[in-house]
């Protein structure tokens, strides 16, 4: 058997950090506002005549191979989500995964919740295990603390299973998606998403402002009540197409975010948002826990992306910056199998 399956990632507008348990139980009304991309990451599983498990990722350019699913077990991966999956999942006979991703590493996007949930789609189709959806997110989040080794969010695998523009509300009596029904064609003419060339680490600036909240930091606690409020004006806002609101919510959202943690922002990043905005940029802000990754802009229709990367002086970068227009997903994650 052979099952192809990939998720996209996403863009987070306003609400994040929040959505780690049990952050939003403090903040009432608390909920994340974000978009899929058509960026995705892909995986292909082909189940194997031995019991070898083999991994494969064409971006790391890594290949490992275990005699049986016991000696993965014993071992450790230099893919470890992969591995955390396999072992949850446990198939039966051999397999070769291949993991590949459009998002570039530490980029701010939900990129390894997106590979998590084409891997979990995949690898319940390849060992007939049936899961709800809302299963599959509970697996997939679990999985990923595990690896991470601190609490992890729930935005990101929204997107990742629904693709669309999503409201995600964290409430006492459990978490609820709603989707928002936004023209995607004039998100496309609005919004640059911009690489900055330098990854981050989400793990790390999410626990730091995690524990500040958790100890009682009363600047973070009331950055958080802002946080909230600005996510639940944010999705008004979209609803009625008030991109003047749109705008001026976004530029207050990251100053907010910025005062939650010292690392969330880096002097490149803030020359960008400066320097882009002399050039017809609206607002930006960091996507998901900053400190490097990629950076969303707002901009008036008609505005090339390539005018945002000439602004702040992409071609000297050792890495280089990229920009582009964004593409949103309007459906979910696919996983599709073949049998040979």
């Amino acid at each position: 058997m052979r099952v192809e399956a990939r998720a996209p990632a996403r863009v987070d507008l306003a609400g994040g950090t929040v959505d780690i348990w049990p952050l939003y139980l403090f903040h009432s009304g608390a909920q994340t506002v974000n978009l899929a991309i058509r960026c995705y990451a892909s995986c292909v599983i082909e189940t194997r005549a031995d019991r070898r498990v083999v991994f494969i990722s064409q971006d790391q350019q890594i290949r490992e191979t275990y005699e049986s699913l016991s000696d993965l077990a014993r071992k450790t991966s230099a893919l470890p989500l992969v591995r955390e999956l396999v072992l949850f999942f446990a198939p039966r006979r051999g397999v070769t995964i291949k993991t590949t991703s459009q998002v570039p590493a530490g980029a701010g996007l939900g990129g390894s919740s997106a590979l998590n949930i084409a891997l979990c789609g995949a690898l319940a189709r390849v060992t007939g295990k049936r899961y709800t959806r809302t299963q599959l997110l509970e697996i997939a989040k679990n999985v990923e603390a595990v690896v991470i080794r601190v609490p992890t969010g729930w935005q990101d695998y929204f997107p990742a299973l629904y693709g669309a523009a999503n409201a995600v509300h964290l409430e006492r009596d459990g978490v609820k998606r709603e989707r928002l029904p936004l023209s995607f064609s004039d998100l496309e003419k609005r919004f640059v998403l911009c690489y900055t060339g330098q990854p981050r680490n989400s793990a790390i600036n999410n626990w730091e402002v995690m524990k500040a909240h958790i100890d009682g930091d009363p600047k973070v606690r009331r950055n958080f009540d802002q946080i909230v409020t600005i996510a639940s004006q944010m999705r008004e806002a979209l609803l009625a197409n008030d991109w003047n609101d749109v705008a001026e919510l976004l530029a207050l959202e990251w100053e907010n975010r910025k005062r939650n943690f010292k690392g969330i922002s880096t002097a490149k990043i803030d020359r960008m948002i400066e320097q882009t905005s002399k050039h017809g940029t609206l607002a930006a802000k960091v996507c998901g826990a900053g400190g490097g990754g990629c950076v969303v802009f707002l901009v008036a229709p008609g505005t090339p992306s390539n005018r945002c990367s000439r602004a702040w002086g992409a071609r000297s970068s050792p890495s280089p910056s990229r920009a582009w227009a964004s593409r949103f997903a309007r459906t979910r994650s696919s996983s599709a199998p073949r049998r040979e």
